[in-house]
């Protein structure tokens, strides 16, 4: 009889587990900006500082993982899968690495971004390496044979040999692969990949601005580039400029947010365009950062209103997306 009760009990305890982690993984209908993001686990998305890439119809989203249980000598970065841009899969930590060149305690791998190559077929993933004391100031490469495997670190180097920190990605409407780098001596490059993406093909353009966070998107005859003043963690007014081509010249740098929001408390990581068969939605993603609770760090992402050489990041709020249109419709609760 006491065997018939703890089994009864066991099956009701396992069937309540259950309903309750699908809850917590039900399907999303909407993205909230600023709020806990759960994937398809139930658990919030890890993918700080990162970058989306597109595969047929599926995006990837790798980011830093962040969570609480992580090995300290080791540094994660993660990859997550979505049809919709709402509901993502975990697709699991495609880089564990330890550190790959003696850096030391404390070494940084920041702001991951993969470009797939079409010359090769290979995942080239960049990101921001370096010591505690950000004097390394390079970028990594690591590759891969698919977007959700095991990326396999190759090298670091200094593009065309500059000082490189917080990077960006750019593809152009043609296919061509952009890297943006953060130079503390310089300022603001922008650089074309070779066609393998392993390295520089050529340096596009320097825009004098000491900022990082950058971004670029190109939309109806003008680029757009954004970025973020250089005060660490905390938020900042995040800016923008316009060119009729990479090369320039660029216009002065304005406030895309309210100056006195600070971006609303977010900092930029990627522009993102969502072209469907209606309309072209170009997303601002953003990171907002809790350096104290790395592990709850937030997400900001947003339609932005562009065009005619404007851009302006609106009030967040929640909002749903439709990308075989791409289209959105902002939620009013």
């Amino acid at each position: 009889m006491l065997r018939s009760k703890l089994l009864i009990t066991t099956i009701t305890f396992l069937g309540l587990l259950n309903l309750s982690q699908s809850a917590l993984a039900q399907k999303l209908d909407r993205i909230n900006p600023g709020e806990v993001w759960p994937d398809d686990r139930g658990a919030h998305i890890q993918a700080h500082g990162g970058g989306i890439t597109k595969v047929k119809d599926t995006y990837y989203w790798y980011g830093e993982e962040r969570r609480q249980d992580l090995d300290s000598n080791r540094r994660y970065v993660s990859c997550y899968a979505s049809k919709d841009l709402t509901n993502w899969k975990f697709k699991g930590d495609v880089v564990a690495f330890t550190d790959p060149e003696n850096l030391g305690p404390r070494w940084i791998l920041e702001r991951p971004k993969v470009f797939f190559s079409k010359k090769t077929g290979k995942y080239v993933m960049y990101f921001h390496l370096d010591n505690s004391t950000y004097k390394y100031a390079r970028v990594g490469i690591a590759i891969s044979d698919k977007p959700d495997g095991k990326f396999s670190y190759l090298k670091s180097f200094r593009p065309l040999g500059h000082e490189s920190r917080d990077i960006g990605q750019f593809i152009d409407d043609d296919g061509a692969p952009y890297l943006i780098f953060e130079d503390r001596p310089l300022g603001f490059h922008i650089v074309k990949l070779t066609a393998d993406c392993l390295d520089i093909e050529k340096e596009v353009s320097l825009i004098r601005e000491h900022m990082e966070g950058g971004a670029i998107v190109h939309y109806k005859g003008l680029y757009y580039a954004i970025g973020s003043a250089l005060t660490g963690w905390r938020p900042n007014p995040n800016r923008y400029a316009t060119a009729r081509s990479l090369e320039g010249p660029w216009s002065e740098f304005q406030d895309l947010a309210p100056k006195e929001t600070n971006t609303y408390g977010s900092q930029s990581t990627l522009l993102l365009k969502v072209a469907g068969r209606r309309d072209t939605t170009i997303l601002f993603l953003g990171d907002i950062w809790k350096p104290k609770t790395q592990w709850d760090s937030r997400y900001l992402w947003m339609p932005v209103e562009i065009g005619s050489g404007k851009l302006w990041l609106p009030q967040p709020g929640p909002f749903k997306i439709n990308v075989r249109e791409g289209t959105t419709i902002k939620i009013n609760n």
